[in-house]
């Protein structure tokens, strides 16, 4: 990563993104020893110029942000770094410097999908979901199929509570099965973007 810092005089903007639900956090500035302590440490960390000196997000607080990826901008003279942040990120306790939310329930999906394929790679014992990726395809298609069922019957005869629990579990079971075949809902997403036009 080749960032142009003398173009400003030594820092660079520094945009943080939650890399789960694409809401910018806030923005910082970055030299390149900040940079580099980044990069060697996984937890973003600035250039303060009111305390001109390093600062690491969190170091007071605890309320890290852990670093996934750093991505410099066309011109090479600003950083996006998509983070997993620990907490609220101002120090007013907000989620974010512009005082908005950044927990959303339908960015629990994409949470949900990354941990089902994080258990898949890692397959720890005692999981549920390991279980499932250890019957095999046949298994994991059938309990989608049930799942299915059982929506299907509480949508028709049944209370609105149990409609949303059986389909909240189709719909997990439908990831996992996704994962397992190397798909995730991105893919779902995808085709039906496609469709839409």
């Amino acid at each position: 990563m080749n960032i142009d810092f003398p173009k400003s005089n030594g820092l660079v903007p520094a945009i943080i993104q939650d890399e789960w639900t694409s809401k910018v956090l806030m923005l910082g500035y970055m030299n390149e020893e900040a940079l580099t302590k980044t990069q060697q440490t996984g937890q973003v960390t600035f250039f303060s110029r009111t305390k001109n000196r390093l600062w690491t997000k969190g170091e007071e607080s605890g309320n890290y942000l852990n670093v996934v990826s750093i991505t410099p901008d066309c011109d090479n003279d600003t950083l996006l770094i998509k983070v997993h942040p620990v907490g609220p990120v101002c120090h007013t306790g907000t989620d974010t410097c512009w005082g908005e939310s950044n927990a959303d329930d339908i960015s629990f999906l994409k949470y949900l999908q990354d941990f089902i394929t994080l258990r898949f790679k890692e397959m720890p014992e005692g999981s549920y979901t390991t279980s499932l990726f250890k019957k095999g395809v046949n298994r994991m298609a059938q309990k989608v199929g049930e799942e299915a069922v059982e929506t299907v019957i509480e949508a028709t005869n049944g209370t609105e509570e149990g409609f949303i629990y059986e389909a909240s579990d189709l719909m997990y079971h439908l990831i996992v099965l996704l994962t397992s075949k190397g798909y995730s809902l991105e893919d779902l997403a995808k085709e039906l973007k496609k469709r839409h036009k």
